[in-house]
């Protein structure tokens, strides 16, 4: 009876996952319709493929709330068979039996009018964002604030809709241990601001100047092959906002926004994307078609883009085996000290725009978002006032008041696709980053010296042997406790801002 047992059990697991590969086709040909309409597809497509994108996506969303898929969940729930199953199995079965009792509650003509409407959103922002102007976009951000609050009601009916957002994007973080690490972050970063706000910013005139386009996109290209992104395993386009996506298993995609005045800004997104896109390529074979293999851990998916971002990138020592390099794609850089360039790159200032704030100023925007966003869903503040709201929390924590809607409430991307509650998940991934990089240090020795001697990739093989692989098979609380043995805290980031900038500002 019990060979039986297990032979029945082994069975159904097999079923579930031949489902799921059935299920990720359909959300494999949505993501790359969804790649095409942010890269390269005709303004005249645009309706098409926005039809073939609720196709695709409602097909996906129809397998995964199907009675049959259910039934086999259902099965591998009871306790007696989920304790025979491994722990990926175990993983997948508790996440997707959730999702699919969440998703069961969710109208199937809703969801896809869901879809397109964000498809539809995230045009007239766009538009709206180069325009500079919020009248444009309010009233379909007043439809997708609508509609996610409706969406989350739909599968959580008696819960916060912030909450759930939240835990979405982060599972098991909830708004009450949110607030206790922002406000630490902000009681410590507030006054570290002031000392080197006072302290002056560096002449950085030598770096003002015209840099080539194509050449930038060379420089990515050396970025991203430097910190370890398999070009036979991904590819690179441009778009209006940098992102990544991952298609399926061995195709990891990442793509850069250029200006030829703002050569840096191109860098580090490429570092950043790269960082994303790492992670995602080195999850484990095994861990196909479970729930492991699609990370939806937000902030420990952060965690990696700005620990490349951040931690490395903006190490002079990660520079030193580059900078020449650097020079010979982008000939202006020939004629800059390297001292400079390790000074612009680490020049604390209040900005406007969030994807171009230094490392320090960065967490401020997130606060400012996360307040925002809080604002919008536990507060009901009109969409109308929101403006008005973002600039004077701008003010209140970086001390600069946008003139225009584009510097302010309209530059990200975010919430004209519905991703309320994904913005914590950036500074959390930060916080996370200050214990990664104490863990490092603790087992491969001093980074600078590690960066110095260009074994970056020594690195990116300890991330991978304690993170990457795992994919999202532990939530992010756990990670920490595997790898740093503690819990989540945000001193050794607040530790490791006070100790570097310091240094480089003599105060």
């Amino acid at each position: 009876p019990r060979k039986i047992k297990e032979e029945s059990m082994n069975q159904t697991c097999e079923q579930v996952k031949e489902y799921l590969k059935k299920i990720r086709k359909y959300e494999q040909a949505a993501a790359l319709i969804s790649w095409d309409l942010q890269t390269a597809a005709p303004k005249k497509s645009i309706d098409s493929k926005l039809e073939a994108l609720g196709f695709f996506s409602t097909e996906a969303f129809r397998l995964s709330t199907a009675e049959e898929y259910g039934s086999m969940l259902r099965e591998l729930s009871r306790p007696e068979v989920f304790a025979g199953l491994d722990e990926a199995m175990q993983v997948t079965v508790r996440r997707n039996y959730r999702d699919y009792q969440r998703f069961q509650r969710v109208p199937q003509n809703f969801y896809t009018d869901y879809i397109t409407t964000s498809g539809r959103s995230e045009k007239v922002w766009e538009e709206a964002k180069r325009a500079g102007d919020f009248s444009l976009f309010a009233p379909s951000l007043d439809k997708m604030i609508a509609m996610t609050k409706e969406y989350v009601g739909y599968m959580e009916p008696d819960k916060d809709p912030y909450e759930v957002l939240l835990d979405m994007y982060e599972e098991g973080m909830d708004s009450a241990a949110i607030d206790a690490v922002f406000t630490e972050l902000k009681n410590g970063l507030l006054p570290l601001l002031s000392a080197i706000r006072a302290a002056g910013r560096p002449d950085l005139a030598s770096l003002k100047g015209t840099y080539d386009i194509e050449a930038q996109k060379k420089v990515q290209d050396l970025l991203l092959s430097y910190i370890g992104f398999d070009f036979d395993a991904g590819a690179a386009a441009e778009s209006e906002h940098p992102f990544t996506t991952g298609l399926c298993h061995g195709d990891i995609r990442v793509t850069n926004h250029y200006n030829e005045t703002l050569p840096l800004s191109s860098m580090f997104s490429a570092i950043h994307e790269g960082g994303h896109a790492i992670f995602e390529q080195n999850i484990d074979s095994a861990y196909i078609n479970t729930a492991a293999e699609q990370v939806n851990l937000m902030g420990l998916h952060e965690s990696q883009s700005r620990f490349y971002e951040n931690i490395l990138g903006r190490t002079p020592a990660f520079w030193t085996p580059l900078y020449g390099k650097l020079g010979e794609l982008l000939p202006p850089f020939k004629a800059i000290p390297f001292d400079t360039f390790c000074r612009a790159i680490n020049d604390v200032h209040p900005s406007f725009i969030r994807t171009e704030a230094d490392e320090v100023t960065y967490c401020l925007h997130i606060i400012l978002r996360y307040e925002m966003e809080k604002a919008i869903f536990q507060e009901n503040v009109p969409t109308d006032r929101l403006p008005a709201l973002w600039n004077d929390k701008m003010e209140e924590l970086l001390g600069i008041r946008p003139e225009n809607d584009a510097e302010g409430i309209l530059q990200d991307m975010h919430w004209s696709e519905g991703s309320f509650g994904y913005f914590p998940s950036y500074l959390l991934g930060s916080v996370y980053d200050g214990m990664f990089l104490n863990q490092i240090e603790k087992e491969l020795g001093n980074l600078d010296c590690i960066l110095e001697e260009g074994r970056i990739q020594e690195i990116t093989a300890w991330l991978k042997e304690k993170i990457h692989r795992y994919g999202s098979m532990y939530n992010s609380r756990e990670v920490i406790r595997r790898v740093c043995g503690g819990e989540v805290s945000a001193k050794p980031l607040l530790d490791y801002f006070r100790s570097k900038y310091s240094r480089i500002y003599g105060f």
